[in-house]
């Protein structure tokens, strides 16, 4: 696709979240006329362009030299996939980015660790001095960083944002994982994976996960590897020692690190791996790892009230993290596993979590509108109602040595605004156990 001439351009912003008003001032200030639509009745917004609320208008969108998607809104909603029809390019704010981007770009996707990878190669490269922006999927969107100086710029992206990403380039990309995720707007795992696959195209350093063939690149030319499993070549872990391995040499202890669990060791492979192949230098790199102490809603321990590590991992909103979350953790455990689980199930199949909780989890509580398909693959389950009630029958069960592990294999909003705000609320109702 060439670069997009935008002034005098016709164009639809659809969605009018953190992304899509970002895109509202990009296109102003390249002079676009500019017209806005949400499908929300109600707005509190006031903008100086117009401002279309409700059901898309087919007519205008048709009519449009360009639409500019928002990462929430399915590409295939049909008054969308009308204008497409009619011949009407339909691109989002990463290809937005991509036209007018000029610093090197690492891109980050994949169901999971997205976000403490992105931070991981952040630290690692401003440990090295270099001036570094971070966007996309987390933060700050994308076209807000254009305007600033960067030796290197860090996006997290989406399948949603890569869906309608055409030309990034990035000089170095990776695929973390892939496992069942947002199938209720993908279809199905295959439409999913060839969207993430995408990240790769025209990508100058291909970094995979050795350990997960869905996330392979389809030519499998790639620059570094990373893994749990032994290799000479790349990143890997050494599970007797607890240490990464680089070519079959050790690289870092896992214990100077602050991130525990062995999804954890994965992720910082995976950060390790793009930033030096950015040419980062080792001390750095290990410095970047050492010092980062997780993010809040990602197996983040709350509190360790009466020998008892209260974990809040909100953010495993999908089977993936939360099979992730559990195995990284048992390695490390002395007592038995306690799963707080459910929500929003997204169309996911849970049996496959069924093998991993008989083997190492002694008590599954559930909650929300699919909890009951998690409880019923474990023979010990008890079912509540509330995030505090699941505390409180956690507390009666647990004792000294043993993990309580919010990890609810599920989105939030059945019950919540968020995951950060479910996160928020299990760790409140542990903080007053010791009230």
């Amino acid at each position: 696709m060439q670069k997009l001439t935008l002034t005098n351009k016709n164009i639809v912003v659809i969605g009018m979240g953190l992304t899509g008003l970002s895109c509202v001032r990009f296109l102003l200030a390249k002079g676009a006329n500019v017209i806005a639509m949400d499908s929300r009745n109600e707005l509190t917004l006031k903008l100086d362009i117009p401002l279309i609320l409700g059901e898309l208008q087919v007519a205008r969108l048709i009519q449009a030299d360009l639409i500019v998607l928002s990462p929430g809104v399915d590409l295939y909603t049909p008054a969308i996939q009308k204008a497409v029809e009619a011949g009407v390019h339909v691109i989002g704010d990463i290809e937005l980015f991509a036209q007018f981007n000029r610093a090197p770009v690492i891109a980050i996707t994949g169901s999971n660790g997205k976000s403490t990878v992105t931070h991981l190669v952040v630290d690692m490269c401003k440990a090295a001095g270099k001036k570094v922006l971070m966007g996309g999927n987390i933060g700050v969107p994308a076209l807000d960083l254009l305007e600033q100086e960067a030796d290197l710029v860090v996006l997290e992206l989406s399948s949603f944002q890569l869906e309608t990403t055409y030309s990034l380039m990035p000089l170095a990309a990776t695929v973390l994982n892939i496992t069942e995720d947002h199938l209720d707007r993908h279809g199905d795992l295959s439409a999913y994976q060839r969207i993430k696959l995408s990240i790769y195209q025209s990508c100058q350093f291909k970094v995979y996960n050795r350990d997960d063939p869905l996330s392979y690149p389809d030519r499998l030319k790639v620059s570094l590897s990373y893994g749990l499993s032994p290799s000479n070549s790349g990143f890997s872990w050494d599970n007797e020692n607890a240490c990464i391995l680089f070519d079959g040499k050790t690289f870092l202890d896992s214990k100077s690190c602050l991130l525990v669990g062995a999804h954890n060791m994965l992720n910082i492979q995976a950060a390790a791996a793009l930033a030096k192949v950015f040419g980062i230098d080792d001390h750095s790199i290990r410095q970047g790892a050492q010092q980062f102490g997780g993010l809040p809603h990602r197996c983040q321990t709350v509190s360790m009230f009466n020998n008892v590590r209260w974990i809040n991992d909100s953010k495993a909103t999908n089977v993936g993290a939360t099979l992730a979350a559990i195995n990284g953790l048992v390695t490390n455990l002395e007592g038995k596993l306690i799963l707080i689980a459910g929500g929003e199930g997204k169309g996911a199949d849970f049996s496959v979590l069924k093998d991993c909780l008989t083997q190492f989890v002694g008590l599954v509580i559930t909650l929300g509108k699919d909890g009951d398909k998690i409880a019923v693959l474990h023979s010990n389950n008890v079912k509540v109602q509330t995030i505090e009630e699941a505390v409180l029958v956690a507390a009666k069960h647990s004792q000294s040595g043993d993990i309580v592990l919010l990890s609810p294999a599920c989105a939030s909003l059945d019950m919540f605004v968020s995951y950060q705000q479910r996160g928020d609320c299990f760790a409140q109702a542990v903080q007053e156990l010791t009230a």
